[in-house]
């Protein structure tokens, strides 16, 4: 089983605003999800495959939990990749979700400043729902979740601090601990782990593969790299004077 990570070991020089504040739309959509019933929300302003590629936005789709059912999606089928960003399917979606972009995002954020930072998390989105629809254009279930996107900040993180340690908590049947292990190693188990979920599970699994490389290509590319150049500069200076 793959440790789940509870914090990583890599402060930051500026507050996570952006984060934090994907995080609070991320809790008011859930709670627009409750109110107006889970399974309408995704079916209303989810991902639909075959629709978004044949330009439809009303026909009748089957849900395994309603049979055949007309539905006319609330948005256009372009902007139906948006909304579904900010979408999930249950509890244990979101706050796992939201806790990992928690863990990550910051650093990421840190490395990036606030706006390139949000320029690249819905890029990362965007980019991890083409990589589902490529993979099943004929697909009539709705796709939602802020997995891709945050997997987009895992890709990133992977590669701007590879040797950051992250502390974790570890569950082996019955025996229960915590350890720390280098981000490459946490993140790099989590990334294959992705190519052995089923195609059958329910799970979008090519859109956190392609938000994660699409996070690891505009990482380095949006990170400000004067920034980690200036962060090195004392220890340059201190082993000057040595």
């Amino acid at each position: 089983m793959i440790p789940i990570p509870l914090r990583d070991h890599n402060p930051t020089s500026r507050a996570p605003f952006v984060t934090i504040m994907i995080i609070l739309v991320n809790a008011v959509v859930w709670v627009f999800e409750l109110q107006r019933g889970v399974m309408l929300a995704v079916l209303d302003y989810g991902v639909i495959p075959a629709w978004l590629l044949r330009g439809i936005r009303e026909g009748r789709i089957f849900v395994e939990e309603l049979g055949w059912v007309h539905l006319y999606q609330e948005v256009s089928h372009p902007l139906s990749i948006l909304t579904s960003m900010f979408l999930h399917g249950s509890w244990m979606h979101i706050i796992g979700n939201m806790w990992f972009l928690w863990v990550f995002g910051d650093n990421v954020e840190d490395e990036m400043g606030h706006l390139r930072f949000l320029f690249f998390y819905l890029a990362c989105g965007i980019l991890a729902a083409l990589s589902q629809v490529v993979i099943m254009p004929d697909s009539t279930v709705p796709m939602v979740g802020a997995s891709g996107a945050i997997a987009g900040a895992l890709g990133a993180y992977i590669v701007l601090h590879p040797h950051a340690r992250v502390h974790c908590l570890w569950i082996l049947i019955i025996f229960v601990t915590t350890i720390q292990v280098p981000a490459w190693l946490l993140l790099g188990m989590w990334f294959l782990s992705q190519f052995f979920i089923p195609t059958n599970s329910g799970i979008a699994w090519m859109a956190h593969v392609g938000g994660f490389v699409a996070g690891a290509i505009l990482g380095p590319l949006l990170a400000r790299r004067s920034r980690r150049l200036a962060r090195r500069q004392p220890a340059v200076q201190e082993l000057r004077w040595e």
